[in-house]
């Protein structure tokens, strides 16, 4: 990817560090002066390229005092979720890339194993690091190697019970493993100053381990259960003053709160940890998100993820629209439902803004529920609600529901409870990536009995889907809608509720017929603009339901024209599937029918411009013009029929 020439700012320190190897022989005075040089070159590249800014700020001196303590890559270090790793790229021999962030061809937002030996895990979803680690940690003791295994998760990501699943599993194992819990909004405990940073680290030095363990010795003689009581009785008593009995109890020995931003307390602890440490160890250090970036220091949600913005005003560059966006569009309509209906009730997982439920929020307070980053919970504790006469909607990112299939399918579906389901970031997502590209729902949701899908072909069809969501109370109900803004159409006073499974023709032809699901309409039109000018007339169709389907309207398309053409920005095994197996079952190719389903490539892709990764997976325009000409054994070239 080709990078245009830019002023950077002056790094002195930072320009002879190449990879964390460099970083060894360095003071703290020069480790902080390090730090400050680093946090200058991310804001400037991130001014750049947009991505994710507040979370990486947050763990600068962290970063760099890991990888001061550290050997990294033999040493490995899992950032949990990833998008606060870009001081971590910076550092690990990627920094003549950094600018290339989110970019086409350019460095992943997230960590990405192909991309470097230094990110020994992929992550883009939270919670997992933990799990990941102590995979590592006992594939290591099983290979009888020595090297550390170091798990970097948020507080937030906490709020996750794979993250619990995954500590009390370490316990049990006793396996030696480093959690490094980063507190940035100092939900469990603000620091103690110089206090809290000596407990830290007398807690974590040789002093205090080596009376631990002689203390287990000592009362292993007088038998395991009162080895096991004298032991808790020892924790706890720790625990009250450093605030580790949660986590001692999961069997980790607890460091901390200690200062992340200050090195006289990192690097001492982590040392101490690197040279003494018995089994799991969590450390419990306390950061500013948006530390040392006024803007995001002051408004850390809004600079958690930026546009490309101005980094002396903080002021994010965003491209006017005249379309609003698909999340505000469901937001506002919600809004407008539940104003007439008191049953209604909305769920996020940890996705306020992202979901647009805060505007949601603000008038409803009571009404709105926010599960933290649990998924399972948020659709079970749905589907609790709506055995009871509510009406809950959960919204949630196509790519996060996933994490809730089981739920979807065991406690919503099975037991045909009236949940619904909005689903954001459907198709794809642009910078985002593979790792957060809506393109498995369609299909796992659609092959589930009781479960009704649809997709909006533009703003005011989602806006009706949501008013056909709340009336429908026979059932779980689900809409998918992308991420980015509408196609500018003209938007009703209030969203009428449509028929279910009933789709709708667009414009009429006789030859090809284009049956598209949800936003690939636009182009569908285009391509059926092109294909009459080549003589080819074309209806197009918008099916609105992936399921169940209209199947009145695939009979007539079916009978009445040459080609029929589906497309849906999913995966295979979707609403082409489903139309092909209804096809097929009704004996309704044997007339010589050509059908071709256009779906997302077999591929995960990586992140560009979503226009652009449109076009590469041949879902534009010009796709299914090629798609129909080749269905006809036809050159675009060629007369008109």
């Amino acid at each position: 990817m080709k990078v245009e020439n830019v002023t950077k700012p002056e790094t002195p320190l930072l320009d002879k560090v190449r990879l964390p190897g460099d970083l060894k022989g360095l003071s703290e005075d020069e480790l902080v002066q390090l730090s400050s040089e680093l946090r200058t070159e991310m804001i400037d590249a991130v001014s750049q390229t947009g991505g994710h800014l507040g979370a990486g700020l947050g763990v600068v001196e962290l970063t760099v005092a890991l990888h001061h303590v550290f050997d990294t890559p033999d040493d490995r270090i899992i950032w949990d979720v990833g998008h606060q790793a870009y001081p971590h790229k910076i550092l690990t021999g990627r920094r003549d890339r950094i600018r290339t962030l989110r970019q086409e061809g350019g460095l992943s937002g997230f960590t990405k194993r192909s991309e470097s030996e230094y990110d020994p895990f992929g992550a883009a979803h939270s919670s997992t690091s933990i799990s990941a680690g102590l995979g590592m940690a006992v594939a290591r003791d099983l290979k009888g190697g020595r090297n550390n295994v170091i798990a970097v998760i948020g507080d937030g990501a906490m709020s996750a019970g794979m993250a619990y699943e995954a500590m009390n599993n370490a316990g049990a194992l006793d396996a030696r493993l480093i959690v490094i819990l980063n507190d940035n909004d100092m939900s469990i405990a603000p620091p103690q100053g110089a206090m809290s940073a000596y407990l830290a680290r007398l807690a974590s030095g040789r002093t205090y381990q080596g009376f631990r363990d002689f203390g287990k010795k000592l009362s292993s003689y007088l038998g395991k259960n009162v080895d096991r009581a004298i032991t808790r009785a020892v924790e706890h008593a720790r625990g009250y003053v450093t605030g580790g009995t949660l986590f001692e109890e999961m069997g980790f020995f607890h460091i901390g709160p200690i200062d992340g931003h200050n090195m006289e307390h990192l690097v001492p602890v982590l040392k101490n940890v690197r040279d003494h440490g018995q089994g799991p160890v969590l450390i419990h250090v306390v950061t500013q998100k948006g530390k040392g970036y006024p803007p995001a220091e002051a408004a850390a949600d809004k600079y958690h993820g930026v546009s490309k913005f101005d980094v002396i005003t903080g002021a994010q560059a965003k491209a006017p629209s005249n379309a609003p966006a698909y999340t505000k569009v469901f937001a506002q309509a919600l809004q407008e439902e539940a104003r007439e209906d008191d049953k209604i009730v909305a769920v996020t997982a940890a996705m306020p803004s992202g979901t647009g439920l805060d505007l949601f929020g603000k008038e409803f307070p009571e009404r709105t529920f926010d599960v933290g980053i649990a998924e399972q919970h948020g659709v079970t504790f749905a589907a609790g609600m709506a055995t009871e006469g509510y009406k809950p909607f959960c919204a949630i990112y196509s790519t996060f529901l996933q994490r809730a299939y089981d739920q979807v399918v065991h406690d919503v579906a099975i037991q045909n409870l009236p949940v619904r389901f909005a689903i954001d970031r459907a198709g794809y997502v642009g910078a985002d990536g593979a790792t957060h590209c809506g393109a498995f729902d369609i299909a796992y949701l659609a092959s589930l009995p009781n479960m009704v899908v649809m997709a909006p072909a533009d703003e005011a069809e989602l806006k009706h889907m949501v008013a056909t969501a709340v009336a429908h109370d026979a059932g779980p109900i689900a809409f998918r809608y992308p991420r980015g803004n509408g196609v500018g159409v003209e938007m009703p006073e209030r969203g009428q509720k449509l028929e279910i499974g009933k789709g709708r023709i667009v414009k009429e032809g006789s030859k090809i017929a284009i049956l598209s699901l949800g936003t690939r309409l636009a182009d569908s039109l285009k391509a059926a603009d092109e294909l009459d000018a080549a003589g080819l007339s074309t209806t197009v169709a918008d099916a609105r339901f992936a399921k169940p389907l209209d199947e009145a309207l695939l009979r007539q398309l079916a009978s009445d024209h040459e080609v029929l053409v589906t497309i849906e920005e999913g995966s295979v095994g979707g609403f082409g599937s489903q139309v092909l197996h209804f096809l097929t079952n009704e004996g309704l190719l044997d007339n010589g029918l050509k059908v071709r389903s256009m779906v997302m490539p077999d591929v995960f892709m990586d992140h560009a411009k979503p226009e652009k990764m449109v076009a590469d997976a041949g879902l534009d325009a010009s796709g299914i013009v090629r798609t129909v000409f080749a269905a006809l054994g036809r050159q675009q070239t060629e007369a008109r029929a």
